[in-house]
Parts: structure tokens; sequence; C-alpha cells
């Protein structure tokens, strides 16, 4: 299967979701987080630098849950950014 390429804007939302999901870990380790997530390290460390920028849904909220972040501030981060 080929995948359509992403545009600019949806990478850009991936960025924007892996800074939220860095800041919200913290000083917690990586494997740490994705363990309570119930996923690879791997795939964190790709959510987090934008090279998986369009994570399963299940993903992200498992991620938002082990983080306590609401999906309120998901949508801010995955929303499109404003046109100026």
């Amino acid at each position: 299967m080929v995948r359509t390429p992403l545009t600019p804007e949806e990478r850009e939302r991936g960025e924007r979701l892996g800074r939220l999901l860095r800041e919200a870990r913290g000083p917690r380790s990586m494997v740490e987080v994705a363990a309570a997530a119930g996923i690879s390290a791997e795939t964190l460390r790709k959510i987090e630098t934008g090279r998986a920028p369009t994570p399963a849904f299940f993903t992200v909220a498992a991620l938002a849950a082990v983080l306590r972040l609401s999906t309120d501030q998901l949508a801010a981060a995955c929303s499109p950014a404003p046109v100026p």
C-alpha cells in the first residue's frame, strides 16, 4: 500500500503534537512513559520527533492518559495552524 505524502500542514501538526508530548513527559524517561502507555519507546520517539505525524487515535489517547493531558490540550495541539 502506498501512502499519500503528508502536506506541510500535516507535518506541522505532527511536530506540534510531538512538542506537547515531550513537554508533558518532562523528566520522565521515554521508556517509562511508552511502557505505561503500552507502546514501544521507538514509537514514542517517532511521535515526539514528528517522524510519525499521524499516530493512531488509541496511541495518542493512551499517551494522553499517562501524561495527564486533556482532550482540549490535544485538540489545540493538533488543530490546523491559524492562517495569517
